[in-house]
């Protein structure tokens, strides 16, 4: 029974622990394919507008430039936004950097790699077009994007 009433304090302590990690970074947005959902990034009246000062398709602002060191499109990017799908669970870095072990663009990392099942480049993983948290769902919700 002790155990048992560790492990449930354990968890709890986690789950608030993950909730405060996204709670501190801004919210962003989601990377989803699907244009008429309001928080998707392809759609442009939402929070996928080229004039949000905080979308990532802004090329002006922190999250879209690239030369800011926050943004998704910057090659060089060492604090690009994080993903995480419905679940709170965490799938990299939306970066254009292939060098960070993070970034949904690195080839040969968990996070980028099209045989990783956790990379949204894998069509059969979390970038398949049929989960409903997938990037690459028409119709689905996407991943949730946060701003440090």
């Amino acid at each position: 029974m002790r155990t048992l009433t560790l492990a449930a304090a354990l968890t709890a302590l986690l789950a608030v622990n993950t909730a405060t990690t996204a709670a501190a970074d801004e919210y962003l947005g989601n990377l989803s394919d699907n244009p008429y959902n309001a928080n998707s990034t392809s759609n442009p009246y939402g929070a996928g507008s080229p004039y949000d000062a905080n979308s990532v398709n802004n090329p002006h602002g922190d999250y879209g430039s690239a030369y800011s060191s926050k943004s998704a499109n910057n090659p060089n990017a060492t604090d690009a936004p994080k993903l995480y799908d419905g679940d709170g669970n965490y799938r990299g870095r939306l970066s254009d950097n292939p060098y960070d072990a993070d970034s949904t663009s690195n080839p040969y990392g968990r996070y980028g790699s099209e045989y990783s099942s956790d990379s949204i480049n894998n069509p059969y993983g979390a970038g398949s077009p049929y989960r409903s948290d997938s990037p690459n769902n028409p119709y689905g919700d996407g991943l949730e994007i946060y701003g440090e």
